[in-house]
């Protein structure tokens, strides 16, 4: 079984990233990141939102979407994209161990290659404003890793 993790794919922001890795060291999940990136992963603002924590980030690097379920090779049912119309509530879904918590860039979510076959399966934060439409990356990978785990912490 793997380990869990939070999945970004082809995260565009460095602060982003360098906070939801800050994240994954606090909760001991992988960081699993999908190219192309917005930056470069050696960008300081990676390091800057991370802190002095980024040394300690279990980052696993993909080429592609493919490339990622190849080699990572996470079960079918420990997938969970999240976006903002996904048909199912974070706080309704009964997490696995090695869940793994998938995440797109920044300014268009997830693309077709990943969710292509998931209608039913995909994942939103419930927002009680109807004046937002999506929340921050690192806020909304951080709230979906507490729920995830809220029965192991």
């Amino acid at each position: 079984m793997t380990r869990p993790a939070i999945v970004l794919v082809q995260p565009e922001i460095a602060g982003n990233t360098g906070s939801v890795g800050r994240t994954c060291v606090a909760l001991d999940l992988d960081l699993c990141l999908v190219r192309p990136y917005g930056f470069e992963i050696t960008d300081r603002n990676v390091r800057r939102a991370g802190l002095d924590y980024w040394k300690h980030v279990r980052l696993h690097e993909y080429d592609d979407w493919a490339d990622f379920l190849t080699r990572r090779a996470p079960r079918p049912e420990a997938l969970f994209p999240f976006e903002e119309y996904g048909s199912q509530s974070a706080y309704d879904v009964a997490f696995p161990p090695d869940f793994h918590l998938v995440f797109g860039r920044e300014t268009v979510g997830l693309g077709p290659e990943v969710l292509e076959g998931r209608s039913g399966g995909i994942v939103r934060l419930p927002m009680r404003s109807p004046h937002i439409r999506s929340l921050n990356l690192a806020n909304a990978a951080t709230a979906a890793a507490y729920l995830a785990l809220r029965g192991a912490l």
